[in-house]
């Protein structure tokens, strides 16, 4: 069986290639990979966070994507908890993403600046499968997994 960060990598790609944008295909992929424990319809919720928020270049959708994750596995449901631990996790996984990728805002991430340009987009699929790997990683490491 394929090592799980490889099956994460195809399968935030593939979504990318069949059309979900990087937020949606990261939130898309964990779904399926921690068994559904959301409604299908969670994807809508990244919508607006593909091209950097809507296409404003800002945040990179595939680390949006994947900060929603580590909040649906560590966020809070009520403020007597404490947010800082899913804090912690978001900073941390910000900048491990900044030091693989070397930005975290997609104007930046992405050199073709005609949007949804073949070049543009094979590069937002490499970013994407690259950011599922990477969450995969993290979230092993974090004893987080919630295969």
């Amino acid at each position: 069986m394929e090592e799980l960060s490889i099956i994460a990598y195809k399968k935030a790609g593939d979504y990318f290639k069949e059309g979900f944008n990087c937020a949606e295909s990261i939130v898309k992929t964990f779904n399926e990979l921690c068994y559904n424990p959301m409604e299908a319809e969670i994807v809508r919720i990244a919508t607006g966070f593909g091209g950097g928020l809507g296409h404003a270049g800002c945040m990179c959708g595939a680390l949006a994507g994947s900060i929603m994750i580590l909040g649906i596995l560590k966020g809070r449901n009520n403020i007597t908890e404490s947010k800082e631990p899913t804090y912690e996790l978001t900073k941390e996984f910000h900048d491990r993403f900044k030091l693989k990728f070397g930005a975290t805002c997609c104007r930046i991430l992405n050199p073709y600046k005609k949007l949804d340009s073949p070049e543009h987009l094979q590069n937002c699929v490499k970013i994407t499968g690259n950011t599922a790997k990477l969450l995969i990683e993290f979230l092993k490491e974090k004893n987080l997994d919630c295969l």
